[in-house]
């Protein structure tokens, strides 16, 4: 959540530093306040004693042994030969190049598509950070409920269903709803994928796992904006790149859907080995 509320922040205080003091002071000013800050969280984060669980975990781990009980435990190299992780892989990529995509031209696509202001596509910005910040704790509670398949299948629904009608908003206030919900799910997909990680694969070397999972995310970071770029410039409107991305967010459904079939036939041999046992 501080990650979707950092831009809410921090965008507005760079912006008046630039302008009160310049660039490369603003940029003295913001290394010396953030190492301040992550060195005196350094010195409170201690591992806690050897043995320590909260209150009352052991009565709620043997309740729920049978409902957590992960699908297997592999280290990274044993985990990227399976089909399940470049399933994930591929979900999070379309998540987060689509996302990307959006925010980065968020404010001229409201003010082309829905005839916002500038000041009022600029606030709109701001904004989204607060929706991606939520959605990541939001989401990511409600996988703990549901599931983090079905939590990663209705992601893709909801935005299928968001980028095919925001070519066609006009209205600005449910273009901006839908933007925001949109955001939702790009910070809940960040949120919800390292709990997905130990669900599959175990909390064995879920670190590097997921190290490996975030590398979809820099070349997200690096095709998102890029395509939607290229797109706008030749065709000189957004409304083709969001009709790509509906395409992109339908592979991604389908991959959702299709990685259930891998989790129950692990699911189907991890039991016949058991009871072979």
């Amino acid at each position: 959540m501080g990650f979707g509320f950092a831009s809410l922040i921090a965008s507005p205080v760079i912006a008046r530093l630039i302008a009160g003091i310049g660039i490369s002071n603003t940029f003295y000013v913001l290394g010396a306040v953030y190492f301040t800050i992550m060195f005196l969280s350094s010195l409170y984060l201690t591992p806690p004693p050897k043995n320590w669980q909260p209150e009352g975990m052991n009565e709620k781990s043997k309740k729920d042994e049978s409902q957590t009980k992960d699908l297997a435990q592999l280290t990274a190299n044993e985990a990227v030969k399976t089909i399940r992780f470049w399933a994930l892989w591929a979900m999070l990529f379309i998540n987060v190049t689509c996302g990307i995509a959006i925010i980065s031209v968020a404010s001229p696509m409201a003010q082309d598509i829905a005839g916002l202001s500038a000041a009022s596509a600029a606030t709109m910005v701001g904004i989204m950070g607060l929706f991606n910040g939520f959605g990541r704790i939001g989401w990511a509670s409600i996988s703990d409920y549901i599931g983090r398949p079905n939590v990663y299948t209705t992601f893709f629904a909801i935005q299928t269903v968001a980028f095919v009608l925001l070519p066609n908003v006009t209205n600005a206030f449910f273009f901006q709803l839908l933007l925001y919900l949109i955001l939702t799910c790009y910070g809940g997909g960040f949120a919800s994928i390292p709990a997905y990680i130990g669900d599959l694969f175990g909390t064995k070397q879920l670190g590097a796992i997921h190290g490996y999972i975030l590398t979809a995310w820099a070349a997200a970071g690096l095709v998102g904006p890029l395509v939607v770029s290229w797109i706008r410039e030749t065709t000189n409107s957004y409304s083709l790149t969001l009709y790509i991305f509906t395409g992109a967010f339908v592979v991604a459904l389908a991959i959702s859907l299709l990685i259930r079939i891998n989790i129950r036939n692990v699911r189907k041999e991890n039991s016949q080995s058991h009871v072979a046992s």
